[in-house]
């Protein structure tokens, strides 16, 4: 008999082992830029796929309605974001970059990027494109499983 973990649980620990330390370099990159990673989530995607509603945000980036509300404000008194109520519905408020955020994500991106860059240097283009493909596998099934509960 062998000893010790073995298969999918064998994985499952190596992966959340690997996203562990992935997380924690990012984040120290990140909070050199003045960034929480939460801040940094919510100005990435807002650099990326432009004014949002606030409740559209909050899920995109894992934050519950409370966090999301904190956050924006954050980033608002920070001069980095802006709030816009919608000219069709005054009870939906949008979320737009400010030109310092603009400033400041590209900034940071560039800097993550960076981090990406050296973490995975150590595999081949095939490498990690094989990574991505199975790890958009697994989290899509683990999203339909979840749906399914």
């Amino acid at each position: 008999m062998t000893r010790g973990i073995q298969g999918t649980d064998h994985v499952w620990l190596v992966m959340m082992k690997a996203m562990r330390a992935l997380t924690r370099y990012a984040a120290a990159g990140i909070e050199e830029t003045g960034l929480g990673l939460s801040d940094f989530g919510v100005l990435e995607l807002l650099l990326n796929k432009g004014p949002l509603p606030v409740n559209t945000i909050g899920p995109i980036v894992d934050l519950t309605p409370g966090s999301i509300s904190i956050a924006v404000d954050r980033l608002v008194a920070k001069g980095l974001v802006s709030r816009v109520e919608s000219a069709e519905d005054r009870r939906v408020r949008t979320v737009a970059l400010t030109p310092r955020g603009k400033e400041l994500i590209v900034s940071a991106f560039r800097k993550h990027s960076g981090q990406m860059k050296r973490v995975f240097s150590k595999l081949s283009p095939e490498e990690l494109r094989g990574l991505e493909v199975k790890l958009k596998k697994v989290g899509k099934r683990a999203a339909a499983l979840m749906e399914e509960s």
